[in-house]
């Protein structure tokens, strides 16, 4: 029984735990839950499965080569021997010829051209195998859009929230002035009505979180809770000395090492080749041609190939490797010119951010002041309903516009780490 109990009770901590971890998010946990279930994710997989195929078909040209051949012909004339030798009769081969013949080769040297064909494919692999990452890296600006908006509305309904303290505690004062008949009722209704605009707001703005949470939620492939916690991301101090490490980079430098590849094929493709081989068949005539009837035969040797005519186009392909080259060298720079251009621009904007939020917390310091003033004054009577409310609600812009520019600067920051590549 008691064991029952112990397995009962962990099983409720599991749960409990599980739900927890279900109604916290934070940014990392997004970015890896979106990459993780994003579509070309699987892309990656088909470029490995296509590069390891291809290098085991490549692999192959080691092996013996077995080929089978036939020929059947007709000939206008055939060797003949124009001397008479008494008692020795030549025979004529015939003008219909026919020949079937398998061979076996085995490859010696090649030049190089497997292996450079193969490191041509690995090379290429981490190309494609890169592209996808470049593309999976732009899925963070999305989500870094859905995460901070989600915490922006968060810390707008905290601020109406208080707004309606602010507001029903006007609200029992005026009741209080009405029921002693030193105010008049209309006062209290329209800071009811004010308290019910409130309402409408935190209605808005839970809807527009909802909203957000479901398409963050397709992004993740995971349900989330409609009060689902996500967690401020924590940024460095060290921000902008943080050098660039985008994917693109590594794109950039892997396509160079292609091109270094290729060129090394095309060397490879202009060296000579040699093999063993060995050649067996049967056939009229074989090798002896004055034997007009069929026989078997054979040959075994050495075979060298050199074709001399890849040499007319290696200097364009080299060039034209060369022009490719400065190509990806001209996207390196301008991607760069680009980043640091970005990245300026966020440095600038956080700058201003930081100047912006330090002169609001200097207006919130004073609209505070002036609104507990304009609630002492509305406590005495000395000013309508309407006038606490003006009061209220210049405290509440400014507050809203602090926390519009905080989450300004958190997503200024975020982007800049996102433009580098460290977030």
């Amino acid at each position: 029984m008691i064991k029952h109990c112990l397995r009962i009770t962990v099983l409720l901590l599991a749960i409990e735990v599980e739900a927890q971890d279900n109604n916290r998010l934070t940014l990392e946990q997004a970015y890896d839950l979106a990459r993780q279930n994003y579509p070309l994710i699987k892309q990656k997989d088909l470029v490995r499965q296509t590069a390891t195929l291809t290098i085991e078909n490549l692999n192959k040209g080691f092996l013996p080569q077995f080929t089978v051949s036939g020929q059947a012909t007709v000939q206008s004339d055939v060797t003949r021997v124009g001397v008479n030798i008494p008692g020795i009769k030549f025979d004529v081969p015939g003008k219909d010829q026919y020949k079937v013949q398998a061979e076996l080769s085995q490859m010696l040297f090649d030049g190089g051209n497997i292996t450079a064909q193969k490191s041509v494919q690995t090379a290429n692999e981490l190309v494609e195998d890169q592209k996808a990452e470049v593309e999976l890296y732009k899925v963070k600006d999305r989500i870094n859009q859905l995460y901070l908006g989600i915490l922006l509305v968060d810390e707008q309904v905290k601020q109406v929230d208080y707004v309606k303290s602010d507001i029903q505690l006007g609200v029992k004062r005026v009741e209080a002035q009405v029921k002693n008949g030193t105010a008049f009722r209309s006062s209290q209704l329209t800071l009811e009505a004010e308290l019910l605009k409130n309402d409408q707001r935190v209605i808005e703005l839970k809807a527009n979180r909802k909203s957000l949470v479901d398409v963050l939620s397709l992004f993740i492939n995971r349900q989330l809770p409609e009060n689902v916690q996500l967690e401020q991301p924590v940024i460095p101090a060290t921000l902008v000395k943080e050098s660039v490490v985008r994917p693109e980079l590594k794109l950039y430098s892997y396509q160079n090492e292609l091109l270094k590849e290729q060129n090394q094929l095309i060397s490879a493709k202009n060296r000579p080749r040699t093999s063993l081989f060995v050649q067996g068949g049967y056939g009229r005539p074989a090798l002896n041609m004055l034997n007009n009837n069929f026989d078997w035969f054979y040959v075994a040797g050495v075979r060298f190939n050199w074709g001399l005519g890849n040499f007319y186009t290696s200097k364009k392909e080299r060039e034209l490797l060369q022009v490719n080259q400065r190509m990806v060298n001209i996207q390196q720079e301008l991607f760069m010119l680009t980043t640091n251009t970005q990245l300026k621009q966020q440095e600038a904007e956080v700058n201003k951010l930081s100047q912006l939020i330090q002169s609001d917390q200097q207006i919130i310091g004073i609209r505070a002041q002036v609104k507990e003033a304009a609630n002492a004054q509305l406590a005495n009577g000395v000013i309508t309903a309407n006038d606490f409310l003006k009061e209220v609600n210049a405290e509440d812009q400014a507050k809203q516009t602090l926390i519009t520019h905080q989450l300004q600067l958190l997503m200024a920051q975020v982007n800049a780490r996102t433009i580098t590549g460290n977030q």
